[in-house]
């Protein structure tokens, strides 16, 4: 059985590319005045030691953010501005210079909102749920963090839309049993119903499992059917063939975004590359990105995402 707790993962490849995808979009999102609301449905527990004995048995930090940052040192010209947002960002959380916590979703949110944004987190699990409720208390947001212990497909249902109808809703379960892959779909299909202008951000691992390679293609159809944009961005970093006597573990992953904010596949045409380049493990190692339905602004107007 797949499994994908983020406790185990974090600062995996996976992570790099789901993150350094949302600080993106939040960049964007944020430039406009009106508040801002983000859904987390399946949050985690919001930040994450990569010296604990959790994150250490994994070792696909390794793999991922360590291996990012030591190949950076290396790199021909600038990096992306996208990935150096995200560089700086998992700095901040690590201000003795020594990468030892890692910022999982709701933390980067967080820290990219204004005081009027609203951040509503989902967690199920039990433990990821009281260790969330731990961590965010450190952030003393106040009223601006709203925390369920639900789940998030059925709990987050009730706040959209968002009274400002701006939102983000990032979509990331655990995909540990095979109906998720239909309940995102399911859920997308009615958000779309009710919040046409928001923007959904579905993470997915891709992994040798019909499911996994259907959803794409399914977001796909959702989003073409209700006349929407959508991007689809995905990282391999090696080949998802095991070595003699090992697991191969997730080797690629991908982001599906609907309403995606206008700048963000400049972005990651710029990002993904430097990816492939900083964390890929052999010649196998690759970048996609396809888009379709762009809605660019008109000359002279201001393009609400």
């Amino acid at each position: 059985m797949f499994s994908y707790r983020h406790a185990f993962h974090a600062g995996n490849h996976a992570d790099v590319l789901k993150h350094t995808t949302l600080v993106a979009m939040l960049q964007h999102l944020t430039q406009k005045d009106a508040a801002l609301t983000v859904v987390d449905t399946h949050a985690g527990a919001g930040l994450y030691r990569l010296d604990g004995d959790t994150a250490e048995a994994s070792g696909e930090a390794e793999q991922g953010v360590f291996e990012l940052l030591r190949r950076m040192e290396h790199l021909e010209g600038a990096l992306a501005p996208a990935l150096e947002a995200y560089v700086e960002l998992v700095a901040t959380f690590n201000p003795s210079g020594v990468l030892k916590a890692y910022p999982g979703s709701p933390f980067i949110t967080q820290h990219l909102l204004r005081e009027h944004d609203r951040l509503k987190l989902f967690e199920l699990h039990p433990g990821d749920a009281r260790s969330l409720r731990l961590n965010t208390e450190q952030l003393q947001a106040g009223r601006q963090i709203q925390l369920f212990m639900e789940d998030g497909f059925e709990g987050s249902r009730k706040y959209l839309p968002p009274p400002s109808r701006r939102g983000l809703v990032l979509v990331d379960p655990s995909y540990e049993l095979k109906s998720d892959y239909g309940r995102v779909v399911a859920y997308v299909d009615e958000m779309l119903g009710r919040f046409a202008t928001g923007t959904f951000a579905i993470w997915y691992p891709i992994i040798p499992r019909p499911e996994s390679h259907d959803l794409p293609r399914k977001l796909k159809n959702l989003a073409l059917r209700a006349g929407k944009s959508w991007l689809n961005a995905s990282l391999a970093i090696k080949s998802g063939r095991p070595e003699p006597g090992k697991r191969s573990g997730l080797t690629e992953s991908g982001m599906f975004v609907v309403n995606p904010p206008f700048k963000l596949k400049a972005a990651l045409q710029q990002a993904l590359p430097q990816m492939v380049t900083l964390m890929g493990r052999d010649k196998l190692a690759a970048f996609a990105l396809q888009s379709g339905g762009e809605q660019r602004p008109k000359a002279g107007t201001a393009h609400d995402d």
